[in-house]
């Protein structure tokens, strides 16, 4: 008992080289992926072969293939070895973006149209989107954004006034409610929900397309410190637009 006491607390003890090396594995290997050097697919050395050259157990080496392995940099295949990990996809983060920028950026003239804007009580429908009371004030807007003379998006949204009641007294003709809001009201938190739909009639007419067409919904949802703020929905067609999000590999 006093022997394992003296080791651990002894600066040269015998597990005091064997971390340090474990740190210099883990930093070593991890600099060669993150820089590009071990591109994903690349077959780390074996852990004869890094035992051989760091000097040190295999045991150490395995612990810090493993820790590697958790951190979803590496992929362990039995009796292949480790391959450096091709990056996977948790979650996709998307952000609230200007659609006339995503307009801009096809290099076509933005246009955008008012079709309607009236103020309501909120309904049954209303609070199961936007989970506010039964009583609330909601401004009820529909937009439609032009790419060149072609419509690209409707938007439709309701934006609750009894948390923006400036939104009240803008009659959103000049400019779109999306970047209006931006400009003016911080939010904390959104949530996306994305899908594929059959535009109905409505819907077909408002971005000139047949009925029954593909289209993609993206409904997204706001709330500043708990507080809902507005829920959009915003219909594109479905063969001129995709969602692209960036992510990096997993880490531990």
């Amino acid at each position: 008992m006093a022997q394992n006491s003296n080791d651990r607390s002894s600066p040269e003890g015998s597990e005091s080289q064997p971390v340090s090396l474990h740190q210099r594995i883990l930093g070593d290997i991890e600099g060669h992926i993150l820089s590009g050097a071990w591109p994903p697919g690349y077959r780390i050395p074996f852990e004869h072969e890094l035992t051989e050259q760091y000097g040190c157990s295999r045991m150490t080496v395995n612990k810090a293939l493993t820790q590697l392995a958790k951190a979803g940099l590496i992929e362990r295949k039995r009796r292949s070895g480790s391959f450096v990990a091709h990056p996977q996809s948790q979650a996709a983060i998307l952000e609230i973006h200007d659609i006339r920028e995503e307009v801009k950026q096809l290099g076509l003239p933005y246009r955008y149209e008012l079709v309607k804007a009236r103020k309501r009580k909120a309904g049954a429908a209303d609070r199961k989107r936007l989970d506010v009371a039964a009583d609330a004030s909601l401004l009820d807007l529909s937009c439609r954004h032009f790419a060149g003379p072609r419509p690209f998006c409707l938007e439709e949204r309701i934006i609750n006034l009894d948390v923006v009641p400036e939104a009240d007294g803008e009659d959103f003709r000049d400019m779109a409610p999306g970047p209006w809001l931006i400009d003016r009201v911080p939010w904390s938190n959104a949530e996306h929900s994305i899908r594929a739909v059959a535009a109905d009639r409505a819907t077909a007419d408002a971005l000139g397309i047949g009925e029954g067409a593909p289209c993609l919904v993206v409904e997204r949802r706001t709330w500043n410190a708990g507080q809902p703020i507005t829920h959009v929905r915003l219909t594109y067609s479905g063969d001129n637009h995709a969602l692209v999000a960036r992510f990096t590999p997993a880490q531990g």
